[in-house]
C-alpha cells in the first residue's frame, strides 16, 4: 500500500474511532415533539393546511430538476469525470426530493412525516461531501466515497426512527456545515469561480438562524412570514449558487486556495496604501522648500 492509500486509510479509520467515541460519551438526542408546532399554521387557500411553509418548498423542485437536466443535457456543465457526474447528479436529486418531501411533510408534522424531509437532505449533504473529496483532495477516492457517504446518511435517519436518537442525523448534517466551509477557503480549488461555495453556506447558516427564530420572525412581521417559512427560501438558494458556480466556471489553471488569493490582496492593499503615505509625504515637503525660496 503506497503512503498516499496509507494516509487515506488512517484519515477514515481516525474519523470511525471520533465517530464511536462519541456515540459513547454523549447522551441519546431523542426527537423534540415541540419541533412540530411551527408558528405559521394557517390554511390560506385551496385548503392546503400550513401553506406558506407548505408552498415555500416549490422552488427547491425547479432548482433540483434545472440541475438535473443541466447535468446531463449536453453537459452543460462540463463535468469531467463520472465521480463528478454522479455526486452532482445525486445533489440535484436530493434537492428535488426536498422538494416532495419537505412540503409532504409540512401537510401533516410528525416524525413519520418527518423522515421524508429528512431523507432527500442527508442525500443532499453526503453528496456534496463526495464533491468536495474529489474536487479537492483526490478525484478517485471522492468517487469511491459517494455510495458510502450516502448510505451513511440514510442509515442515520434509520437510526434516529429505530432509536429516537439523532446524534448520527446531526453528525451527517453539521459535520458538512463545518468541514465545507473550511476546505473551500484552506484547500486549492480544481475550479475557478470557488467563492460560490461560501455565498452557498452563508445562506445555508441564514436559513438555519431564521429556522431557530421562527415564531420570533412571525411575530416581527404581525403575523405575515414564519422564520420556517424563510428559511426553505434561503435554502433553496443554495443549490442556486451551486448551479450559476457549475454554469461559469473552467479550470483552475493555477489552484491556489481562497486563503492564499486573500493574503495576496491584503498584502497588495498594504502595499499600496503605504506607496499612497510615501507620496502624500513627499508632496508635503516639496511644497516646504518652494515656500522658502519664494520668500528668499
Amino acid at each position: 500500500m503506497d503512503a498516499g492509500r496509507k494516509k487515506k486509510w488512517v484519515a477514515w479509520a481516525v474519523a470511525a474511532a471520533i465517530f464511536v467515541v462519541l456515540m459513547l460519551v454523549t447522551p441519546a438526542i431523542p426527537q423534540d415533539e415541540a419541533y412540530h408546532d411551527f408558528a405559521d399554521q394557517r390554511t390560506l387557500f385551496l385548503g392546503i393546511p400550513n401553506t406558506l411553509n407548505v408552498i415555500s418548498n416549490i422552488p427547491f423542485f425547479f432548482v433540483g430538476v434545472t440541475g438535473l437536466i443541466l447535468c446531463h443535457y449536453k453537459n452543460y456543465f462540463r463535468l469531467s469525470s463520472q465521480g463528478e457526474l454522479w455526486s452532482w447528479t445525486l445533489f440535484f436529486a436530493g434537492v428535488t426530493a426536498v422538494g416532495f418531501g419537505s412540503s409532504y411533510y409540512h401537510l401533516n408534522p410528525n416524525d413519520a412525516t418527518l423522515v421524508w424531509d429528512r431523507l432527500p437532505m442527508t442525500i443532499a449533504f453526503t453528496s456534496v461531501m463526495a464533491i468536495f473529496i474529489i474536487e479537492r483532495v483526490d478525484e478517485r477516492a471522492g468517487a469511491k466515497s459517494l455510495a458510502p457517504l450516502v448510505i451513511t446518511g440514510a442509515l442515520s435517519i434509520m437510526y434516529w426512527r429505530h432509536f429516537d436518537d439523532l446524534r448520527p442525523y446531526a453528525v451527517v448534517q453539521f459535520v458538512p456545515c463545518i468541514a465545507l466551509p473550511v476546505m473551500a477557503i484552506v484547500i486549492p480549488p480544481m475550479y475557478t469561480h470557488s467563492s460560490y461555495w461560501l455565498w452557498a453556506a452563508g445562506f445555508y447558516l441564514l436559513a438555519k438562524v431564521e429556522e431557530a427564530a421562527d415564531k420570533p420572525i412571525y411575530n416581527w412581521t404581525h403575523q405575515i412570514v414564519s422564520g420556517h417559512t424563510l428559511k426553505h427560501l434561503c435554502a433553496a438558494m443554495v443549490p442556486v449558487f451551486l448551479a450559476l458556480m457549475l454554469a461559469k466556471r473552467t479550470i483552475e489553471p493555477e489552484r491556489v486556495s481562497l486563503l492564499q488569493k486573500w493574503k495576496i490582496s491584503w498584502v497588495t492593499v498594504r502595499e499600496r496604501r503605504s506607496k499612497d503615505s510615501s507620496t502624500v509625504d513627499v508632496d508635503c515637503n516639496y511644497a516646504a522648500v518652494s515656500n522658502t525660496t519664494s520668500e528668499q
